[in-house]
């Protein structure tokens, strides 16, 4: 007789889980609480469907935090198998000039959902919309909010974090597996904005423009990339990979300073000769000898004296190493992702609750955190496919 593996949540974790478990040992069903599969997988693509990411997977690897948690899950459905499995269904994926990996043009995420979904209905994957999970009767039943109980042999959790609550992920679970006795972590924003407070002349003439081609680091992390001046304070790339480390600071402290380097490809000696062998006045020379931007240049000027703005070697330091003070993250629901939720001190390697046999917790309801870059669809991917195996070898075991 086969088993029965309720999969509860359709994003990422729960699709990839769905698609490796052998529907031949088991009765796979999904139980998505809104009316469609994978909301969150569709808003993610809407700016760009980064699926993962290209690089030597041992760089992959320490792009998570914390350290090591997701290396056994990546060596058993790494980037390279993710890519070779999309092209499987029939979606051939591109590198970019960043090294992120997209589908072929024209392929939209609407068009990537399908397919996965189309696989799964050949696999004899069953689907049950508008189940919201409310927790666990006397006899450990799944219970959802329409009076459904569901007994399942395996019970696999893919329940989402908290931001972007219009695609269902509003981490309105944790309270249910607190009351369980399981270690939850509270949720807090992460590949967010963060808030600084500019000059209001500054703001008026910058707001919405980017800082390109440069470095921000914190304590010893370097983040490469670009952000984007906001009334708020600044958001993207370059900002989102030092997430982990700013809310950890801002924790515990009023601010975070991390440091900015405008001109990443020069070293403080260089701008010093560029700077002393011109003959314009220095704002021409950063301008135009040293391919600062305006919004650069402007950001110097409101913050230097005039004395140190006309101080080369002061202000090549400042060039290199601009403190900017971040005092606030960006409201979970404007996050693109969150850190926190079941503490991973409460499952073992195959992601399996420790007091909870034949439980397991998927996706980003587990407290992980990584930059944007491909980097969470493939976690999310590779948690999926790490308990999708395990299962599989634990049936197939017993016969």
């Amino acid at each position: 007789m086969k088993k029965e593996v309720a999969i509860i949540g359709g994003g990422t974790a729960g699709l990839f889980l769905a698609a490796f478990l052998n529907t031949d040992t088991f009765n796979v069903t999904v139980y998505e609480k809104k009316a469609s599969l994978g909301r969150k997988f569709l808003v993610a693509g809407a700016g760009g469907f980064n699926l993962t990411h290209a690089e030597e997977l041992s760089d992959f690897k320490s792009k998570y935090t914390p350290a090591s948690f997701l290396d056994d899950a990546l060596d058993s459905f790494s980037n390279i198998d993710l890519r070779a499995w999309l092209m499987k269904l029939g979606i051939p994926t591109f590198v970019g000039s960043s090294r992120r990996v997209f589908p072929e043009k024209g392929i939209k995420p609407i068009a990537v959902l399908k397919c996965i979904e189309d696989y799964l209905i050949t696999q004899n994957v069953k689907f049950e919309f508008n189940k919201s999970f409310i927790g666990w009767d006397k006899d450990n039943a799944l219970v959802f909010k329409v009076e459904e109980r569901i007994q399942a042999d395996y019970s696999v959790f893919a329940l989402g974090g908290s931001s972007w609550q219009v695609t269902g992920s509003d981490g309105s679970w944790l309270p249910v597996f607190n009351e369980k006795g399981i270690d939850t972590v509270p949720f807090r924003s992460s590949n967010c904005a963060f808030m600084i407070e500019w000059p209001e002349t500054f703001i008026q003439r910058n707001e919405g423009k980017p800082l390109k081609n440069i470095t921000i680091s914190l304590n010893d992390k370097v983040q490469k990339g670009e952000v984007v001046i906001t009334k708020f304070g600044i958001e993207g790339n370059a900002i989102y990979g030092l997430s982990s480390e700013i809310q950890a600071t801002l924790s515990s402290k009023k601010e975070v300073v991390v440091n900015v380097d405008f001109k990443p490809t020069y070293d403080e000696a260089g701008l010093i000769k560029k700077m002393t062998d011109s003959t314009l006045n220095i704002t021409t020379t950063l301008k135009e000898k040293i391919k600062l931007s305006k919004p650069v240049v402007d950001l110097i000027k409101v913050t230097l004296t005039k004395e140190e703005y006309l101080d080369i070697p002061l202000l090549a330091k400042f060039i290199k190493r601009f403190p900017l003070s971040l005092t606030e993250a960006a409201p979970i629901d404007e996050a693109i992702s969150t850190s926190g939720g079941v503490s991973l001190d409460v499952v073992n390697s195959h992601f399996e609750l420790k007091e909870q046999k034949n439980n397991f917790c998927i996706g980003e309801m587990l407290d992980w955190d990584a930059p944007t870059g491909g980097y969470l669809i493939q976690a999310c991917a590779s948690m999926g496919v790490c308990v999708a195996q395990y299962l599989n070898s634990k049936e197939e075991s017993k016969n």
